[in-house]
């Protein structure tokens, strides 16, 4: 999977794309934000409760940078933005299910609760869900602009392997 910026998005996916992305990335900024204010232990692993979910400082961080990353996949939109949305919501899953076997360890450095990992869950859902939108289904149109790359490349392919 390569991050060409050149390829623009059919402007019916990139909306999609950019506003899935752009809503999640802020909901993880002003959570990561909210949290950061309430001065929380860099890796306490009890953690603090903000707007229903445990948290500590670097949760925090971590959040504020990742809801960054997707604020600019939206501002530059187009196949990166979906790219991006598709990686970081692999990770959210991942994130979940990791957490969610370290709870109640002392390796709990995000501060993870169960509603924690509902969210992780649920946003790498969502996340997925906007990156593969028009992207990887069974029935594109003929003018999807993901459709047509796959063709292009496969002509190239076959091309070469038929000298």
């Amino acid at each position: 999977m390569d991050l060409d910026t050149t390829r623009s998005a059919d402007p019916r996916l990139a909306v999609v794309h950019r506003v899935g992305t752009g809503l999640l990335g802020l909901v993880l900024v002003g959570f990561g934000v909210t949290s950061l204010f309430v001065r929380l232990p860099l890796f306490d692993t009890r953690g603090e409760v903000v707007a229903g979910l445990t948290t500590n400082g670097a949760l925090g961080f971590l959040s504020v940078a990742i809801g960054s990353l997707l604020l600019c996949a939206t501002v530059v939109g187009g196949t990166y933005s979906s790219t991006v949305s598709t990686l970081v919501g692999a990770g959210f899953i991942v994130s979940g299910l990791v957490n969610l076997y370290l709870m109640d360890t002392a390796y709990n450095i995000l501060a993870f609760s169960m509603p924690n990992v509902v969210f992780s869950l649920v946003v790498g859902i969502a996340l997925l869900t906007v990156g593969m939108y028009g992207r990887f289904t069974g029935g594109l149109p003929h003018d999807n602009p993901y459709r047509l790359h796959r063709e292009r490349r496969r002509d190239r392919r076959v091309s070469g392997a038929a000298r």
